[in-house]
Order: structure tokens, then sequence, then C-alpha cells
């Protein structure tokens, strides 16, 4: 029987034909049958797959021939070999969509600028030593911290990547300026450059979580400072640490979940939590937003998955 995986990387590294890259990282996927998405930027690669374990590792063995990714670090997790629908592999300015290339900069070690990385036991040896004064903040949309977080976190209000640097430079993050600030992510690559953002822009102290949350619930296996699901870009939807619930809850019956369904209108990007129970009567129904904005004819999608 088959052992399927999925796997999520990035790395900073100069790409001279982000076009070439990409042909040949379409044709290095297809050719060990994988899915998922692929990013590729003249400052780098981010990526996450799904497949057969051995041909991931196929894969990954390839990948690892480009020069400057000889060390890429790849993260492992269970996969279904459903996880995703299909493969897409794309060039865009930006790993990340801040809407700042400019941002990054690249050294003989990837990004330059950027806040000190930690790994598990540094974050929680620098909150048990600092406390309260440490500022946890969340580099995902709101809707993906709406089920975990880390304990005290501070949240944006942000439904895309690209909100963010509007919040910065609108001042509605000044007031954490002069505190000792983590930002933290999925899988490292939002918090590395958000981290770059922060202290470009006067934070004075900052520092990023480094592997983002997978890395560290991999090494806290009680979730430690974490609580809740941490979302994820794949079939899976979430994960969580052995008996961790979620922080999120049915906007139908307020009960508590961490499953994601699509609106039910086509034309809509909308991720609403709802749970099993309630999974039946919502299946057709559009979110309160698109319903507001678009109140005329509406085309229905074809399936709406939860995650």
């Amino acid at each position: 029987m088959a052992t399927y995986r999925t796997v999520l990387f990035y790395a900073f590294v100069p790409v001279a034909d982000p076009a070439a890259v990409r042909l040949w990282q379409r044709e290095l996927a297809g050719r060990w049958n994988l899915t998922g998405r692929v990013i590729v930027a003249p400052h780098g690669i981010n990526g996450t797959l799904g497949g057969r374990v051995e041909d991931l590792k196929q894969y990954v063995k390839g990948t690892r021939q480009y020069p400057g990714l000889e060390r890429l670090d790849v993260k492992w997790a269970a996969g279904t070999g459903a996880d995703f629908p299909r493969l897409s592999v794309k060039v865009r300015p930006e790993l990340v969509a801040f809407g700042a290339p400019e941002a990054v900069r690249l050294g003989p070690d990837g990004i330059e600028g950027g806040g000190a990385r930690l790994d598990a036991d540094g974050l929680d040896a620098l909150v048990a030593e600092r406390g309260e004064e440490i500022v946890m903040l969340d580099g995902r949309n709101a809707y993906e911290a709406s089920i975990g977080r880390f304990r005290g976190a501070f949240v944006p209000d942000v439904a895309t990547t690209r909100d963010v640097l509007g919040e910065i430079e609108a001042g509605r993050w000044d007031h954490l300026k002069d505190r000792p600030v983590v930002t933290y992510c999925t899988g490292g690559v939002r918090c590395e450059v958000l981290s770059v953002l922060l202290k470009d822009r006067g934070f004075r102290e900052v520092y990023q979580m480094d592997g983002g949350v997978v890395r560290y619930l991999e090494a806290r296996g009680d979730g430690g400072l974490w609580d809740g699901s941490l979302y994820v870009f794949d079939g899976r939807g979430h994960v969580a640490a052995p008996g961790a619930g979620s922080l999120g809850t049915c906007e139908r019956c307020g009960a508590s979940t961490a499953r994601f369904e699509n609106c039910a209108d086509a034309a809509c990007r909308t991720q609403r939590l709802v749970c099993e129970a309630c999974a039946p009567a919502t299946a057709g129904e559009r979110c309160a937003t698109c319903a507001a904005e678009r109140p005329g004819a509406w085309r229905r999608r074809d399936a709406a998955p939860a995650r």
C-alpha cells in the first residue's frame, strides 16, 4: 500500500531566470506525479506538495541540485494522496504577497535584515524570562488565527497578506515598536519577510519563529505556548497537538470547531467555520459578506469542500 506525505518548503536564493526555473519545477514535480503549489520569484522558491513518499523524496533530491538549494529545509507531514486538486507552478514578483519585493535583500545566507531566529527552546526561554513584555505577532490572515494562535498573541485584523503593509504604515502597530516582537506564521516564510518589514520601519527588537508554528509543534508535542489548531493549506485543513481543541466556533451554532468550508457562491473566496452537525444546513448558503455585497443572482459553486 502506498504511503502519502505532504512537504512544505521555502528558500531565499537568487533566481536569475524564474521562468526557466518554473518550467524545470513543473517538469520535475509532474514527473513524480505530485500535486500542490510552487511559487518561483527572483529571490527564491516557496512550495507545498503532496504525493507518495518515495516520489516526494525524488522531487526533493532533484530540487536540491539547484545552486543555493542544497540544504533546502523541508517540513514533512502526513498526507492522503488527495491533498491538492492539481499541480500549479507560477512565477511571482514575491514569494509572499506583501507588495514590497524591494524589502527582500539577499546575502550569502539568504534574506538579510530579518529578526533574530528563535527555535522552540529559544522562544520558551524568552517568554519565561520576559513574560508579558513579549508580543507574539501573528503574521497570518485573521481567519487562520481564529482556530489557533500563540497564547496572548497580537492578531492583526487582515484578510490577506497584502493588507499587512498598510496596517504598519498607517501606524496601527506603532504601540509595539519599543517592545520585543516575535513574528510567527505557518512554515516560516511570511514571518521572515514580516520581520524585515518591521525592522525597516523602526521596530527595535524583532525576532522570528524559525520554521514557523510547524517546527514549534514538532518540538512541543503538547502544544507548549500554542493554543488550538494550526490552519494548513492542504486537504487536512488543520493540525493540532494530541488532545488540543480549536479556538474557533461554528458561525451557526457556536460549537467549537476547526472545520472551514467555502461559501457556496462560486464568486466568493470566503472560508467560514461550520461544524459537522451544521454542515448540511449551510452547504447551499452564501456567506453574509457576499450576500450583502452582491444581493442579486449568483452562481452556486459545484462543490464547497470542507477543510
